[in-house]
């Protein structure tokens, strides 16, 4: 495991695993993202997985666990660098970055 990935996971991802469960099993966070297929969307899934990964020891993460960090990085910088005017309270942008573990309102 990377040191700077496990770093960057978590300053990227900062929400609780509670609170992220929480959000999880709401109306809008299932509303949101890209769907294959029209089941679960991509990040609604990686949020589930964001979940397992923030409950693991650091040592007993895999080389998937940390591809999957990476991804996780990648997706919650490229969508900041997105944010849209205006307050984004309500809005599906915010709803998005959440299900990857990433609350704007909180930094």
């Amino acid at each position: 495991m990377s040191t700077d990935t496990y770093a960057e996971f978590k300053d990227a991802v900062n929400m609780s695993a509670g609170e992220l469960e929480r959000w999880l099993a709401t109306d809008e966070s299932r509303e949101v993202g890209q769907k294959d297929g029209g089941g679960e969307s991509v990040g609604h899934d990686s949020g589930r997985r964001i979940v397992k990964l923030l409950h693991t020891r650091k040592a007993d993460l895999s080389d998937a666990d940390e591809a999957h960090m990476r991804k996780v990085v990648g997706y919650v910088h490229r969508h900041l660098a997105q944010r849209p005017s205006g307050d984004v309270r309500d809005t599906r942008w915010r709803y998005s970055l959440m299900n990857w573990g990433h609350d704007p309102l909180k930094d």
